[in-house]
């Protein structure tokens, strides 16, 4: 996506960078599941008013498109790419005269919530980045022309949605100022940055979670918010202060799990590990995530963004990709629907089973968006060169001061600690290649020959005509994170790893006001079937590296898994459940002899226990900070 080019790193775009190795197998598998086809199975994007049809014509086309576009074009699909541009085509066709784009009549606009227009901006922008349609720059153009005249005359107002996520229309605002530099888009930008809300205002709110659905708390706005301040401060004139940095650790304390997100459903639900996470949170969370390392260049938001990617966001989806939950949570037991009031503080009883349309759509449309953007953020442009800044399987071809160059990884990170750059130029140049090395790495080598990275980025400046290969290798120690009431989560690296439960699966396939489940786009229920009361007995942990098979976050085969030596333990459920585990066991006391259990990475799982507490007092078991 387009950033303010004051930022650290800008982004490549699909037509230069492309995913290799497992990550180009990840998208495939979602191209050949529920995003990939998704304008072929629901009515809400397969008859969406977007296009001329009577459902739904407001996010959820847009959500879809987010993903979509990007999934398409990194995969040159030219089915995907073909059927996208029909919705892009039909989109830029009916946008009127006066510049309005969003489905709905002009006697309609007043009440029409304006986060649909702030949405498909950046997915107009995203489809310009990816084809190179010159139609998108004016369409955006008369598009936010009319959204601030509109304004202006308080023919529509920013409210509800679009008033908590007024910087979304950033990207674009950034993007035609770039490009014609106007008055209109600065006075257009100050209007959205103070009608829009101020979230400095809520922070109270985030400590202590409540069965309230409100918008201060919820968790999709929040992942959102993260962002805002770096997206607009160029543009609105205010300095940076910080405010992601600020308000992150915040959210972290309250509410954070064990993988880098928070709980949220859909509000903020403290740190329970039985409490659920949105999915959409999870790919919203991942975009603010990379925007800010691309502003910043600050370490700790690609090493945040590892955590969330390579867990959070595969443990929601079945490995084909065709099903999700709404929520996911860190100790999860079942995903049968509760047969009494729901667990969840603002979640129906049936937020966390796998399927099409668990609870809201909104998840269903927009899930996509994760991994694309994430393969876009492998290699990011820096001033002087190119920087390597999540070491995944991906190649750029791109140029530098007039010379071309090919940079090509070839890694199984985060499975394996090694990866090698291949760099091609076809002259020799002066083009520096940073890679980011992330903190838990040790004995680092470069070439087989210890090396020190210098504030965690190695670089190399200038390379010869012809071939140039450079073989980064470090390790990784599998350590216990504390987490709140005495809890322990298990870590090697970027991966956070859990005990899997083994699981009866139901599939269910029925109809629901007009819309259809059915295999492979059916719901399915979880039921778990295998012990889960245990914790952690020595910190004796033994890692086993296995092959990468097609399916690479496969819990049948994982690419790797760690030895612990458990013992089952006196734990009970949550108070009238059945299917919930307790936040904390009743008793800490083993009731039977520790023996060896195998862990698997957390995105590897559909049923899992995380958090556990551990049978030896903290000098004995050593603890980081996660």
């Amino acid at each position: 996506m387009f950033t303010n080019m004051k930022g650290k790193y800008s982004f490549f775009t699909s037509r230069e960078l492309k995913p290799r190795g497992w990550l180009r197998r990840q998208l495939e598998i979602e191209a050949a599941g529920l995003c990939g086809n998704l304008d072929k199975v629901w009515p809400d994007v397969r008859d969406s008013a977007w296009i001329g049809g009577d459902r739904e014509g407001w996010e959820r086309v847009p959500y879809w498109l987010d993903g979509a576009v990007p999934l398409a074009y990194l995969l040159d699909d030219k089915d995907l790419i073909s059927r996208t541009k029909r919705y892009i085509d039909s989109i830029l066709a009916r946008q009127e005269e006066d510049g309005w784009i969003c489905p709905v009549a002009p006697e309609e606009r007043k009440n029409y919530d304006t986060w649909a227009i702030l949405l498909i901006s950046k997915v107009l922008l995203r489809y310009y980045e990816c084809s190179g349609d010159e139609r998108v720059p004016s369409a955006l153009y008369r598009l936010m022309k009319n959204f601030a005249e509109l304004l202006e005359e308080g023919k529509v107002s920013l409210a509800r949605w679009g008033r908590y996520r007024w910087f979304e229309g950033f990207p674009a605002l950034n993007f035609l100022y770039s490009r014609q530099p106007e008055e209109w888009i600065k006075v257009l930008a100050k209007r959205l940055a103070a009608e829009g809300k101020d979230y400095r205002t809520v922070e109270k709110a985030w400590e202590r979670p409540l069965n309230k659905w409100t918008f201060d708390t919820h968790i999709v706005n929040l992942c959102m918010m993260l962002k805002s301040e770096v997206l607009s401060a160029d543009l609105i004139g205010k300095e940076l202060t910080g405010f992601a940095e600020r308000e992150y650790p915040v959210l972290r304390r309250f509410n954070g799990t064990a993988v880098g997100t928070f709980t949220g459903d859909e509000c903020l639900s403290g740190t329970s590990p039985t409490q659920g996470t949105e999915l959409c949170a999870v790919v919203e969370l991942m975009d603010s995530m990379e925007q800010l390392y691309a502003f910043t260049g600050a370490p700790e938001w690609a090493e945040r963004l590892e955590t969330v990617a390579f867990n959070a966001l595969p443990a929601t989806l079945t490995e084909d990709m065709w099903a999700h939950q709404y929520v996911q949570t860190v100790n999860q037991i079942d995903c049968t629907p509760f047969p009494g009031r729901s667990h969840f503080r603002t979640n129906g009883p049936s937020a966390h089973i796998f399927g099409l349309e668990p609870h809201f759509g909104c998840c269903t449309a927009n899930f996509g968006q994760g991994y694309p953007k994430l393969a876009l953020s492998t290699f990011l442009r820096a001033e002087d060169g190119i920087i390597c800044a999540i070491p995944l399987p991906s190649e750029v071809n791109t140029a530098f001061c007039g010379v071309p160059v090919r940079v090509t990884l070839e890694s199984d990170y985060p499975f394996r600690n090694s990866f090698r750059l291949l760099v091609r130029a076809e002259k020799k140049t002066d083009m520096t290649l940073s890679v980011r090395i992330p903190s838990f790495a040790h004995g680092l080598t470069v070439n087989g020959k210890q090396h020190r990275a210098q504030n965690g980025i190695l670089r190399f400046e200038g390379f010869d005509k012809g071939l140039n290969e450079i073989t980064v290798s470090f390790t990784a120690e599998p350590h216990l994170c504390r987490r709140p009431k005495g809890m322990s989560v298990l870590r090697y690296g970027s991966l956070v790893f859990s005990l899997p439960i083994r699981a009866e699966v139901e599939r269910v396939e029925y109809e629901k006001k007009g819309v259809e489940r059915k295999f492979p786009y059916c719901d399915y229920n979880y039921r778990g079937v295998s012990d889960w009361n245990l914790a952690f007995a020595s910190r004796n942990f033994r890692v086993a590296e296995h092959p990468i098979g097609d399916i690479p976050f496969s819990e049948s085969n994982p690419p790797l898994t760690i030895d612990a030596d458990l013992a089952h333990i006196d734990w009970g459920f949550e108070d009238g459940f059945e299917t919930v585990p307790a936040r904390s066991p009743k008793s800490r006391r083993p009731i039977d002899a520790p023996r060896g259990r195998r862990l698997i990475p957390y995105g590897c799982t559909m049923l899992r226990m995380t958090e556990l507490p551990t049978l030896l007092p903290d000098g004995i078991i050593s603890f980081r900070r996660q």
